[in-house]
């Protein structure tokens, strides 16, 4: 496997559409070595990515330790990065490479013939489903585990990647038959920068099977601005989820041993909309 370290995000297009971008590598290498990921060629992408936070622009390859120290960022990005796996692995992953973080479906981690994978059936829907979706879970069942994620839907994040401008919701998609990626991201498409707009508050609130170093249950992030409060969820489609409001739990559709992740989101909800005040 070759291992090439581009200088410049010009350089980069160049490389073949296959190649496979990492930066801190804490989800590719994983992959890779389970033999979900396949490349010929890996891209350390890492000195062409930007890092640090600069008013409201967050380069992609800051680590969400540097997002968590920052008195800088708004409240819920940082809880939601606190909160995320272990110090040691928030001293690596990058903001960018969270944001693409894969299902922890163990159906799909264990390469069985799902949807994903290219199947024909959903192995949770009728199996152990206990930690997967509530919404959104017609085709797969699976669950996006990213807090960081949910925490700049609510926040209104815009991305600016090497080709384009997108709101952050346009990052991702429901996967379907024609189609199982859950990004619209183009081969070889890099995102650069996150852009939040002006927020007065907001808050982040996790529910978890261990107090710390666990991936979402449930995440529920709050964030108000411009007189609009924005909820979004993780862990509870297969996308990051936006809610118009309350109101939109009484949508869901939970499998049979998911209906407890609804009851949760409305407790977090509630919780999450009075700390805002």
């Amino acid at each position: 496997m070759e291992l090439l370290r581009p200088s410049s995000v010009s350089e980069l297009e160049t490389y073949a559409s296959n190649s496979l971008l990492l930066a801190g590598g804490t989800e590719v290498v994983p992959l890779l070595r389970d033999g979900i990921l396949h490349a010929d060629t890996l891209v350390d992408v890492r000195d062409v990515v930007p890092r640090g936070v600069d008013g409201r622009r967050i380069g992609a390859g800051t680590t969400l330790a540097e997002l968590e120290s920052n008195a800088y960022v708004p409240g819920a990005l940082r809880e939601a990065c606190r909160l995320a796996a272990s110090p040691q692995l928030r001293n690596m992953s990058s903001l960018g490479g969270n944001l693409l973080q894969s299902t922890r479906c163990w159906y799909w981690r264990l390469k069985y013939p799902c949807r994903l994978h290219g199947g024909d059936r959903c192995h949770a829907r009728e199996g152990e489903h206990r930690e997967h979706a509530i919404f959104g879970n017609d085709f797969c069942a699976s669950a996006h585990p990213s807090d960081v994620a949910a925490a700049l839907l609510a926040l209104g994040a815009r991305l600016h990647t090497a080709r384009r401008e997108l709101d952050l919701r346009e990052l991702y998609r429901l996967p379907d038959e024609g189609d199982q990626r859950t990004t619209t991201l183009e081969p070889g498409e890099l995102i650069l920068e996150v852009e939040l707009p002006p927020v007065e508050a907001s808050v982040y609130l996790k529910a978890m099977d261990r107090k710390r170093w666990s991936f979402p249950q449930v995440g529920v992030a709050a964030a108000r601005g411009g007189g609009v409060t924005r909820l979004a969820l993780a862990g509870v489609a297969p996308v990051p989820w936006l809610l118009d409001g309350p109101e939109d739990l009484d949508s869901a559709t939970p499998l049979p041993r998911t209906a407890w992740k609804v009851d949760v989101a409305r407790a977090l909800v509630r919780r999450a909309l009075a700390q805002l005040g």
